[in-house]
């Protein structure tokens, strides 16, 4: 079932602002550098005068997309023309899923999605056919459909080679920032990221509310949790402080140890709770917990790393932000 994600941002600074969303590049494999596309892109009026809020919803079904092109994509440039997209499952702990579509070239298209083994759990696959790469280049990779329109822009992509399985592990952290990225534009991610509103969904969120603010930085409240202000790009230039925990006083931020693991559900095709962990070694803890009520106890669950492997566990006993796994 798709997921409807939603990200409401409100502008209190005091000019208009452009503002485009992104996602954070997928794992590829089978393929060169990772490309980044703006997603989203609207001006927004300051609140104080207009009252209005920008709101984008897009669905996360996933999707494998396709791209006609002419060159190798340019910042700041539509990065190709026709595209084809297809709905794909990403590969369950157990294999199973639609998980593999087949290109075709002449003309553009992507088959229907079907069960192929070997491809990696929490991954999809893109089969390209022969063709000679100095005649005709594509791209290929993660695509997102745009809730209100129907229109689905490749959010990430990387050249599609001949002959190749493109697999594509995506992941759902998706960004704002102020710019001018037309929806299908080449982004620079590493650049655009910096400073920018970060909505991670792997906590199991799918409401995000931003707030631009005055200074340049901003406030990130996902549904249910708390207001995290996070320093805008100006802020960042000169900053040695952000490299160090702050108990958000006097610096006007908020900052915190990330986790270390992840818990999925027994499938392993999604986070729906982080934590922290001493180790893996069975019985052991996890604190901290970003969201305890998806959890039950005698719940079997997909928990390692956030970097992997993952072994399937199960839960017995939960105690405020803490659960114990074991065998």
């Amino acid at each position: 079932m798709a997921t409807l994600y939603t990200i409401n941002v409100k502008n209190d600074s005091l000019q208009a602002q452009n503002f485009y969303f992104f996602q954070k590049p997928a794992v590829y494999t089978g393929g060169p550098q990772v490309y980044s596309n703006s997603i989203y892109k609207q001006k927004l009026l300051p609140y104080a005068n207009s009252g209005s809020i920008l709101t984008f919803q897009f669905l996360q079904q996933y999707y494998a997309g396709a791209q006609t092109r002419q060159h190798p994509p340019v910042v700041g440039q539509a990065s190709g023309f026709t595209t084809s997209s297809q709905a794909i499952d990403l590969t369950s702990a157990t294999g199973t899923g639609n998980n593999t579509t087949q290109m075709v070239v002449d003309p553009l298209g992507l088959s229907p999605a079907i069960n192929t083994a070997g491809v990696q759990p929490g991954a999809f696959r893109i089969i390209s056919p022969a063709f000679n790469p100095v005649l005709q280049q594509f791209n290929a990779g993660l695509a997102v459909k745009d809730a209100a329109t129907g229109l689905v822009t490749l959010s990430n992509f990387v050249t599609v080679e001949p002959s190749k399985n493109l697999d594509c592990q995506p992941v759902l952290t998706f960004y704002v920032q102020t710019g001018d990225y037309q929806a299908g534009d080449v982004i620079n991610f590493t650049t655009s990221s910096i400073g920018a509103a970060a909505c991670d969904t792997t906590p199991g969120y799918t409401t995000f509310n931003i707030t631009y603010n005055l200074d340049g930085s901003w406030t990130v409240l996902p549904s249910g949790g708390q207001a995290v202000k996070v320093p805008g790009l100006t802020q960042l230039i000169g900053r040695s402080d952000l490299l160090l925990p702050s108990n958000g006083s006097g610096n006007g931020h908020v900052a915190s140890v990330p986790s270390n693991t992840n818990i999925k559900n027994e499938a392993g095709t999604s986070v729906i709770c982080t934590g922290d962990a001493a180790n893996y070694n069975p019985p052991f803890l996890v604190t901290n917990l970003s969201n305890p009520t998806a959890l039950r106890v005698f719940g079997e669950y997909q928990v390692g790393p956030m970097t992997g492997p993952y072994s399937g566990r199960l839960c017995t006993a939960i105690n405020g932000t803490t659960a114990t796994f074991g065998n």
